[in-house]
């Protein structure tokens, strides 16, 4: 019987070794629009630059007409304006220009699900099949090669500035996609040193799991599948982060495996040396403990809730002449706080935001209504009455202070849409910066101004008992004395839901009553709660007070403004959610394809 042949070796093909990255052709792509949902927003300006092998092979830019006016916020923004796109070809001409632009090439942005879903959206309306790019988040990417010891976030101008791109981005198009060109190259080159050669190993690829973690799986083994807290902690039992979570087991395994791709995680899980499980009846408990215990540990690697006795108000004084002044607590002066702000620049600039309109006194001394001083400058500029100087007398002094208190702690409408006004008048006059800052101002007035009447009345209220249905049956129980958690608890399915509800109220936390309108809790707590209490399903058993806000109140302007203001921040790459907003000047206008 003849033998068979020895088996051949067979020799892989490039092919299937992937595509080399140095043969992708890259188009770099970003969008600025009048807003921030695809489904009710558009595209006012399309930039892109096109890549392989580090050389730039073109570019594409062009302004868009939207077809509906830009908002006066979004131009402050963008320094794109309604004269700016009037000549501007509509979104039907440009859109399959673009797309030819881009043919077989793999698209990146940065915060690239924001760009996509603006383009796929409207070639959805225009009727235009979506050519189902390969798609690469420069964001993403970025997240997982370079740590916080480098840059403080990965917001596009930060990664810019780290790797030294020769465009400073500016909320133009065409000049942040060339910023993102430089920081897509860096990052390749980070990647290329790791070992990810192709765009195959590129689109799958992830941080990978220290040794320091995969050595620390053992600290789940033991916790518990429930609902609570869970405390890292150093071989000294103190606390290095704290963190909630439906199933403690389940959460704190994660942190031994790739899908915890934070640095710092990876960093305190190696000198992590025990978990301490705090099981908790319902959900919103274990949230208020994590906050409870951040406050009280300041645990290194927990970034936020750590300090807030930082925290300060603004305060209308109760005096002849009241002004604006900042303090770190609230006192029972009969005095109206707003606030609190998360710190004192915050508090600086909605005091800014109430003198551009209300002519208050600014100065710090103490007036009489009899005794003279000279006057300041402000009052020869005519931005004070000069009550120290005798030109105002208390009464008529009353009706300035009455507009003050009612834009801090009332009707705000009148107040913000003047500031509106005059930021849209600086707007038209190319005065960006001013209208920069007028901005920012105004949403410090109006966060802590709605901060304020939304913490009001629940700090007001003794008690407040309140139940949702549970998702495995039965019901959540919580007890609100004057803002704080004062005990929460689990009604069985099957069980008299009103005999937990008897035995919550005896069993509660005793809160004595605080100096409104502080809560007796930490202001982020009675937050928590009130978002709580807010969701739909939830019940109010019992109210001892009064629910009530102003129905012109801040909140109403808040809510219309931040939508604007989050837009920019995801298209801008904006990692922290209460961090400073950019106010930049427009750079000078490219238009044409």
């Amino acid at each position: 019987m003849p033998s068979s042949p020895a088996p051949r070796a067979i020799q892989a093909t490039f092919d299937d070794l992937g595509t080399a990255l140095h043969d992708v052709t890259f188009v770099v792509v970003d969008l600025e629009t009048t807003g921030g949902s695809a489904q009710t927003d558009e595209i006012t300006e399309i930039g892109a630059v096109k890549v392989r092998a580090g050389e730039q092979l073109g570019e594409f830019q062009t302004l868009v007409n939207p077809g509906l006016p830009i908002p006066a916020f979004i131009s402050v923004l963008t320094g794109i304006t309604d004269r700016m796109v009037a000549s501007a070809p509509r979104i039907d001409t440009v859109l399959p220009a673009f797309l030819e632009f881009a043919r077989d090439a793999v698209l990146v942005a940065h915060n690239a699900p924001f760009d996509v879903t603006f383009l796929r959206t409207n070639a959805q309306r225009l009727g235009l099949p979506w050519p189902g790019h390969q798609v690469v988040d420069t964001a993403h990417l970025a997240r997982q090669l370079v740590t916080r010891d480098e840059a403080p976030n990965h917001k596009l101008s930060s990664l810019a500035r780290l790797f030294g791109a020769a465009t400073t981005p500016d909320h133009r198009a065409l000049h942040d996609a060339r910023a993102t060109v430089d920081v897509l190259h860096a990052l390749l080159g980070r990647v290329g040193n790791l070992g990810v050669h192709t765009l195959e190993e590129l689109g799958s690829y992830s941080a990978r799991v220290t040794t320091a973690q995969r050595r620390k799986r053992f600290l789940a083994d033991g916790l518990p599948s429930a609902p609570g807290v869970y405390v890292f902690k150093d071989a000294e039992q103190r606390p290095l982060y704290v963190g909630t979570s439906v199933d403690i087991r389940r959460r704190v395994r994660t942190y031994f495996t790739s899908s915890e791709q934070r640095t710092r995680m990876a960093e305190m899980v190696g000198i992590a040396e025990s978990v301490t499980p705090i099981v908790c009846a319902t959900a919103l408990e274990a949230q208020v403990r994590e906050l409870r215990l951040i406050a009280e540990h300041k645990p290194r690697y927990n970034r936020r809730s750590r300090h807030p006795e930082r925290s300060v108000w603004v305060k209308l004084t109760v005096e002849p002449f009241p002004r604006l002044s900042i303090v770190k607590e609230v006192r029972g002066d009969g005095a109206h706080y707003v606030g609190p702000f998360s710190g004192r620049q915050q508090a600086e600039q909605a005091v800014a935001a109430v003198h551009e309109v209300v002519p208050l006194r600014q100065c710090t001394q103490r007036l009489s209504p009899t005794k003279r001083v000279s006057a300041c400058a402000l009052a020869e500029m005519g931005r004070c009455g000069a009550p120290c100087t005798g030109g105002q007398t208390v009464e008529e002094y009353d009706a300035v202070v009455l507009r003050a208190s009612a834009a801090l702690c009332g009707d705000a409408e009148p107040f913000v849409r003047s500031l509106e006004g005059r930021m849209a008048h600086l707007a038209e006059q190319e005065r960006y910066e001013d209208a920069g800052a007028l901005r920012d101002r105004l949403l410090a007035l109006v966060r802590g101004a709605a901060r304020a009447q939304h913490l009001a009345p629940l700090a007001a209220s003794p008690e407040i008992v309140a139940a949702r249905r549970a998702e495995s049956g039965g019901w959540e129980m919580v007890c609100v004395r004057y803002g704080r958690l004062a005990g929460s608890a689990l009604s069985p399915r099957g069980t008299d839901p009103m005999a937990t509800v008897e035995s919550l109220a005896v069993s509660a936390e005793v809160v004595a009553a605080p100096t409104g309108p502080a809560p007796a809790a930490l202001p982020e707590e009675t937050e928590k709660i009130l978002r709580w209490l807010e969701t739909p399903g939830v019940r109010l058993v019992h109210l001892e007070g009064a629910w009530t806000c102003p129905v012109n109140g801040a909140g109403r302007s808040r809510d219309r403004l931040e939508p604007l203001v989050r837009a920019r921040e995801q298209v801008s790459g904006f990692d922290e959610p209460h961090g400073r907003l950019l106010s930049r000047p427009p750079k000078a206008v490219r238009s044409g394809v």
